[in-house]
């Protein structure tokens, strides 16, 4: 049975002389007020990055995620709550049920689920979260946008890591007789073998390359994939963003992609759920790895992420 650690204590600046207007995240943590809420779990993980021959650490991951949000000012109309984390010790399918799992019962009692990583393997775990949460509605369709310069489409024939989660979602929703919607946003095609291209290309993966990211571009390739489905689920790679961001990374990125676009665009998939009839409830940080990160920039680039993700929720 995996562990859900809830030992984290919020903890932070306060600016008492300002009231109500110095909040920071720490001191609204788990306060009920408001009809929406938030719910941070994170996933500590590393196991599919070592399986993926990257740099181990992302394990440590959400706590240095947590420390960098809890100094956040807070200004958004919600309620936010840590569920904990879900401890990987030594079976990643058992950590990634027992992730999923948690992840559902988050979806059934907050608006916004927010997971921390810890490796992408995250992301088999947080889709098959929302998969049980939507048993009930089969025929709901889920789509994914992903900010990531790999892929993450290998093979998980010999073993499942941090770069199998994505093909492990297309052949489930084959095995399931369902599309496979989904959109790759920062793919450096350096990073990625022509084998991995011909499965995105089998699998009508639809991607946009590095050096071709804009808004306008990006807008063009998702709307299509926004019209097809009911359930958005989006996931943000950290080394999708140039190393000098980002170098707490399991593999720092040579260009990347920038920061302004990806919030640009989580604004833009936030506002456009009423125009495309979608819900965006499920959301997850991938490939934290303060181990390898420089005046905490990372951690601090992932705490401004989560911090936009709850923003355009509570919008």
């Amino acid at each position: 049975m995996q562990t859900l650690d809830k030992s984290y204590l919020w903890q932070g600046r306060e600016d008492s002389e300002e009231g109500q207007n110095g909040l920071r995240w720490h001191q609204v943590m788990g306060k009920k007020q408001h009809n929406k809420s938030v719910s941070l779990l994170g996933f500590e993980c590393d196991l599919g990055v070592i399986a993926n021959k990257g740099r181990a650490g992302a394990a440590k991951g959400p706590t240095a995620i947590r420390n960098s949000l809890a100094n956040l000012a807070w200004h958004a109309d919600c309620d936010v709550y840590d569920t904990g984390n879900i401890l990987a010790e030594t079976s990643l399918p058992a950590a990634q049920k027992a992730y999923a799992e948690q992840i559902a019962k988050d979806l059934s009692e907050h608006t916004l689920v927010i997971g921390l990583g810890g490796g992408h393997e995250i992301a088999w775990g947080s889709y098959q979260g929302l998969v049980h949460d939507l048993a009930t509605q089969p025929n709901k369709k889920i789509g994914i946008v992903n900010f990531d310069a790999h892929f993450d489409l290998r093979n998980p024939a010999q073993t499942t890591s941090s770069g199998t989660p994505f093909r492990q979602i297309a052949e489930f929703c084959q095995s399931q007789r369902q599309s496979f919607h989904y959109a790759c946003l920062g793919i450096a095609e350096s990073s990625n073998t022509s084998a991995l291209f011909n499965y995105a290309k089998q699998t009508k993966t639809r991607y946009l390359l590095d050096i071709d990211c804009n808004v306008h571009a990006a807008t063009a390739l998702l709307e299509p994939l926004l019209n097809e489905v009911d359930e958005v689920y989006v996931t943000v790679c950290l080394d999708a963003f140039p190393a000098n961001r980002a170098p707490g990374v399991s593999a720092p990125s040579a260009l990347g992609i920038s920061v302004e676009f990806v919030i640009h665009m989580l604004r833009w998939v936030a506002q456009s759920q009423s125009s495309f009839h979608y819900n965006w409830r499920l959301t997850d940080i991938a490939e934290m790895n303060p181990y390898y990160d420089i005046d905490n920039r990372t951690a601090k680039l992932a705490a401004r992420l989560v911090h936009e993700m709850v923003r355009c929720h509570a919008q």
